[in-house]
């Protein structure tokens, strides 16, 4: 496209600042230095919006980030389209996703601890942003980007080397939670967006089960993989959706959703995309994927492989009745880095999701 041309000769000079069709570079690695310049996100009224054509979406249950919110988008070359797949889909080269992340901010400028829900833009003056990354799908596989925004909310530049920041969240009973957010380099973008060992970075978030729900779009409520079919992004949907698989809603859970459904949702969107059969964290013999049934392979009497004072002195991975004998609660209460899992994306425990898969250990029945 003209202005994924002129961007290398150009971009100094803005000609393509204004252009609303994102860039599409399917083999080239001189990647945009400042975000606006993908034309994906616009600032419009007062809003961080995605541009006309570029889909905003949301997760029924999504990773957990030092209670971060988070705006994701996508859009596809005209003409192109994905096809779906149970587990993942097929995307085209030429896609781009774009995840920016930020904090609410109350009226003396302090930011919020607190759940999201969907969103389709967000009110400059009510957040504080601080990145954006991108998933570029090229001929040779996926290539994570991570943008750093200025001070003043205008733009955000593209650093190989990712950043630090020490925030202070607070929350309604005045609690001031202490977060130092880590921006991850690029190499910590594809080692936790390797979902299966030894090829290369994958989408983690924009699938079936947890695309499946609904979404409040400026022009009406839909769901989203009905909507992305609708506009030409996603073929193969299945005609009956009631066979699609869907993830708990967090916080506010699908009507007849179990608590092992909700647990497993949010060790499917935290821990999964490594702890799978195929994935990097493969050799611990830990697989929390969907597809693996409640038994040893799930944790449950497991004992740990190799996890040192991981372990917490704790027998097994999963005690039924019990999480103040798993293995598991234990690294998800840490933040200790030697200790914690996920090991990157939090430098804080998440209580709302602990209590969740607490409560649940705590209610499975039988002993090790």
């Amino acid at each position: 496209m003209k202005c994924a041309w002129l961007l290398i000769a150009a971009s100094l000079l803005g000609a393509c600042e204004q252009a609303r069709t994102p860039l599409y570079l399917p083999s080239s690695e001189d990647y945009p230095h400042k975000l606006s310049a993908w034309g994906v996100l616009q600032q419009r009224d007062g809003q961080l919006q995605p541009v006309e054509g570029v889909q905003p979406y949301d997760l029924n249950t999504p990773l957990f980030t030092d209670y971060a919110h988070k705006l994701r988008t996508i859009w596809l070359p005209e003409g192109s389209h994905a096809r779906y797949g149970e587990a993942r889909f097929d995307y085209p080269v030429g896609t781009v996703l774009s995840k920016t992340f930020y904090y609410p901010i109350d009226t003396q400028g302090r930011l919020q601890r607190s759940e999201q829900h969907d969103v389709e833009a967000v009110e400059l003056k009510r957040v504080r942003l601080i990145e954006t990354r991108i998933l570029l799908r090229q001929e040779q596989g996926w290539v994570a980007l991570p943008y750093i925004w200025d001070e003043a909310q205008r733009e955000a530049t593209l650093d190989w080397a990712g950043a630090g920041f020490d925030l202070q969240l607070h929350d309604e009973t005045g609690e001031v939670l202490a977060v130092d957010y880590q921006v991850p380099d690029a190499n910590q973008c594809a080692g936790c967006h390797e979902e299966q060992a030894g090829k290369g970075v994958q989408p983690l978030g924009p699938k079936a089960r947890h695309l499946n729900k609904d979404f409040a779009y400026a022009d009406g409520t839909a769901n989203q993989l009905l909507r992305w079919q609708g506009i030409g992004f996603l073929q193969g949907v299945p005609a009956d959706m009631a066979g699609v698989p869907r993830n708990a809603l967090w916080g506010a859970p699908h009507e007849g959703e179990s608590l092992e459904h909700q647990a497993r949702s949010y060790l499917d969107a935290n821990c999964s995309h490594c702890h799978n059969p195929e994935g990097p964290g493969r050799t611990s013999g830990l697989y929390l994927d969907p597809a693996t049934p409640l038994s040893i392979a799930y944790g449950l009497c497991k004992q740990p492989v190799a996890a040192g004072k991981g372990s917490g002195d704790r027998l097994v991975d999963i005690y039924p009745g019990a999480p103040e004998k798993s293995v598991l609660s234990f690294r998800l209460h840490s933040t200790d880095p030697s200790i914690m899992m996920p090991e990157l994306g939090r430098s804080t425990s998440h209580r709302e999701g602990l209590e969740v898969i607490d409560r649940w250990i705590a209610s499975l029945d039988g002993e090790c």
